[in-house]
């Protein structure tokens, strides 16, 4: 008899530990909260977009995230989210300004050029004002912070390393390694991880090379990973839908680039012990 009435008792019992579980698991995953942030940026008024754990307490280190030449998307948007999972405040960047994006290339090669042409002072400019209003936010360790950027945002964060600009380091995702005005030595602060696709053919060797040479002689911590196979936006799961010659999706790529990323920013910002004997986190 009591084994009989103790059954629908541990129905219950299981039955209000699942649901437990279950509304914990949906807290977690609504516990990302997005946002859009407007701040003067150059030349241009930029309305980038906040991605941050809200149920966390603390100020943790802050990344950007700066999009593909097409402008700040839902891709950046969604990286910037990823991040936030893993316990870091991001901000997805809006570089052109006003939140412009576009899908035709032409349009976005005008704005990119824009910016990348000559000795690229207002780049620069714009991303080091994203930086700034990263650092300014409550949930941000002003003294830990990274950037990355894919495309033309690797562009960007490599710039923004030559600059001498306080970051901790940038990674930049099949990002172009060219630049008008080489890094002096000594000049960078941040470490740098460079992830390129092995066959992209819009970075030539002969740009790898050069890039390899300016981080000697800038005396820089570089790092430079090459995936085999891999073309140009390889980290992006719609590039094929560009119908660009030389832009497709690699998975393997994606996910190893990803992955060298968490290690480089595990690095990069090592748990600081507290006064408790307990250790920061991420």
């Amino acid at each position: 008899m009591r084994t009989a009435a103790m059954k629908p008792v541990w129905g219950v019992l299981v039955i209000s530990a699942a649901a437990f579980v279950l509304s914990g698991a949906a807290a977690a995953l609504g516990a990302i909260k997005t946002e859009t942030v407007i701040y003067q940026e150059g030349q241009v008024e930029a309305h980038s977009v906040l991605a941050y754990d809200q149920s966390a307490a603390g100020r943790r280190p802050g990344v950007l995230v700066v999009p593909e030449w097409w402008g700040l998307n839902d891709y950046a948007k969604r990286r910037a989210e990823m991040l936030a999972k893993l316990g870091y405040t991001a901000m997805a960047v809006d570089i052109y300004g006003d939140g412009k994006t576009t899908v035709d290339p032409k349009q976005a090669g005008a704005w990119s050029h824009e910016l990348r042409a000559g000795d690229r002072h207002e780049l620069r400019a714009r991303i080091a004002a994203a930086l700034a209003k990263l650092k300014s936010e409550p949930m941000v360790d002003p003294t830990r912070t990274a950037a990355i950027g894919y495309c033309f945002g690797g562009t960007t964060v490599l710039e923004l390393a030559r600059s001498g600009a306080d970051v901790n380091g940038v990674v930049s995702f099949h990002g172009g390694l060219d630049t008008q005005k080489p890094a002096q030595p000594g000049q960078i602060k941040a470490r740098i991880l460079a992830c390129h696709g092995a066959d992209d053919p819009f970075e030539p060797p002969l740009q790898v090379q050069a890039f390899e040479d300016e981080m000697r002689n800038a005396r820089a911590d570089w790092q430079l990973n090459i995936y085999s196979g891999a073309e140009h936006s390889f980290t992006n799961p719609a590039a094929d839908s560009f119908h660009i010659k030389g832009v497709t999706y690699n998975a393997e790529a994606d996910r190893r680039s990803w992955r060298a990323m968490r290690d480089f920013f595990r690095e990069i910002f090592k748990p600081r012990p507290r006064s408790d004997g307990a250790h920061d986190k991420p």
